[in-house]
């Protein structure tokens, strides 16, 4: 205990005591509810009249609860659905299922706030089935079309199911609302039709911030970046709307996707214009992610220091964007003091310590945290953790050791573990392991070009020629199409997007003679020649 510094134990001990305080009121809550079941039994009042389960489910007595619900014959439905809402409130989604069957059993007819309730529990179960067997006895009401129920059924097969037949269930719906709409769009956007989720969008009869947000949050997550800030831009000049904390951090990861440093500052002051000086814990993390991204380390640590009340999300931003930046000492330190602090590391910080190491070559550090990790809380532990340990032992050459954890894994390792260790083959010309690694891909994901091009660069930086050449003919053969690499820059508030040898900017004749002087000024040959190819 001596060993424990005071600013720990000062910072978890209130939370024992209020944990303690919590559990003995809740005791004598249920006491309470206790004596009131016996006084209402004695007086002979209805259980179905009372709320004696509502109570027994607020103070997490669920056993009562669940008792008194099933011995009682004579529910009505508005209570019944009460009770029902309540189990699903507290996560105990596979009950309140059972409590509607249950009442089918006694004949008491649901509503379509019981279905809303539990076709959510079905979504939060993940268990299709059990939402289809919904869907047919919502159909067999004549409930399907009702906005409430058909919303909650085009959220669980969005989710869960194809956006076919989501769509399906959003024609059946009979005057859907904003709810309905933001919800397809939602599933379009997870499938990545983008033309049909911007047709329903326009189709929209109104519209709120969530619909803008779901549009703006969607088209950053899969990579339309400049779409998301048009819209963010449109939504403004509109003017019926105005953002809120949950639009920011969209257009934030989508300026920070392309590394938009001066329009992601822009957005900074309209978020400071519109939502104040103190922009809430949400918006603050996404702001330091953001200019972390950006390489602008300086901004991201004055944002986290201003932060009156940090959370773990804070923390692991700013741990992370030392790891993006190559700057994993400071990362190191900054996980140190993030635990003498009282904060407790969960998964996320792990992996952004290991990356941190992963990209500076810290690689007994990282087995040390790992290794730690392991034996304190192995629930810490997800596969992204073993991948990020096999990409660093491979990128530092140690190949005995990651092939040891390769085999010790506690899982069957995917296609990720193993091009993490073609990666760090093709950096030490390991061609014989390269082969045996780019087998297993193959394997896995026969269609995937990358590992050929890995292997290709490593037999050409070998010198063996008629390998290389065999892999390219392969390539050809297949039909396999080489993603080129993309890159792009930000000057006077425009993004400027390259590909490999791209001839198609309009200022390429200056840009290839600027190249053309630093690789003179660099190799001292005057008589150097760059083309770009077609």
């Amino acid at each position: 205990m001596n060993n424990i510094p005071r600013k720990i134990i000062q910072t978890h001990q209130p939370n024992f005591k209020t944990t303690l305080r919590a559990q003995t009121f809740s005791y004598k809550k249920i006491l309470q509810t206790q004596k009131s079941h016996a006084h209402y039994l004695k007086l002979g009042i209805p259980i179905a009249e009372s709320d004696l389960v509502s109570s027994y489910c607020e103070w997490d007595s669920f056993s009562d609860a669940r008792k008194l619900f099933d011995e009682t014959p004579d529910w009505r439905i508005v209570s019944a659905t009460k009770v029902i809402g309540q189990f699903a409130k507290k996560d105990r989604h596979k009950d309140a299922i059972s409590l509607f069957s249950r009442l089918l059993l006694l004949n008491c007819t649901p509503t379509e706030y019981t279905f809303g309730t539990v076709i959510h529990s079905s979504i939060a179960l993940r268990n299709l089935c059990i939402g289809e067997q919904l869907h047919a006895c919502a159909l067999k009401l004549g409930l399907q079309s009702n906005v409430f129920v058909g919303s909650s059924i085009l959220n669980l097969y969005a989710k869960l199911s194809t956006i076919e037949n989501a769509r399906k269930a959003f024609d059946d719906t009979s005057e859907p609302n904003v709810v309905s709409y933001t919800t397809l769009i939602c599933g379009y956007l997870k499938n990545k039709r983008c033309e049909d989720a911007l047709q329903v969008f326009r189709e929209m009869p109104e519209k709120n911030v969530v619909s803008w947000n779901a549009m703006i949050g969607g088209y950053s997550q899969i990579g339309h970046t400049e779409e998301a800030v048009n819209l963010f831009v449109k939504m403004r000049r509109e003017g019926l709307l105005l953002p809120d904390h949950s639009t920011f951090p969209c257009v934030f990861s989508a300026a920070a996707n392309i590394a938009a440093l001066g329009m992601g500052k822009s957005l900074h002051a309209c978020a400071l214009k519109i939502l104040g000086s103190s922009c809430g814990d949400f918006v603050s993390n996404s702001l330091i992610s953001f200019y972390a991204k950006c390489g602008s380390m300086e901004d991201s640590l004055l944002i986290f220091d201003k932060l009156q009340q940090k959370n773990v999300v804070s923390w692991n931003a700013v741990i992370c964007g030392y790891a993006q930046n190559g700057r994993g000492k400071e990362a190191l330190e900054l996980f140190e003091k993030m635990k003498t602090s009282g904060f407790r590391p969960n998964s996320v910080t792990l992996l952004c310590v290991l990356l941190a190491c992963d990209h500076t070559g810290l690689v007994d550090e990282a087995c040390t945290h790992f290794n730690s990790a392991k034996a304190e809380d192995a629930n810490l532990l997800k596969p992204e953790h073993y991948a990020c340990m096999v990409d660093l032992l491979s990128r530092s050459g140690r190949f005995n050791e990651a092939e040891t954890f390769l085999q010790e894994l506690p899982f069957d390792p995917g296609i990720g573990f193993w091009k993490s260790l073609l990666g760090g083959c093709q950096i030490h010309s390991n061609l014989e392991l390269g082969d045996y690694a780019a087998r297993r891909i193959h394997d896995l994901a026969p269609e995937d070009s990358s590992s050929y091009v890995m292997l290709f660069n490593a037999n050409s930086a070998a010198g063996r020629w008629n390998n290389a050449s065999t892999i390219r003919t392969e390539m050809r053969v297949k039909g396999m199409a080489v993603v080129p690499g993309c890159s792009w820059i930000e000057t006077n508030g425009k993004v400027n997007v390259f590909v490999t040898r791209d001839k198609r900017h309009v200022q390429k004749d200056e840009i290839y003679l600027m190249l053309r002087n630093f690789l003179e000024h660099m190799t001292g040959d005057h008589d150097i020649q760059i083309a770009y190819i077609n």
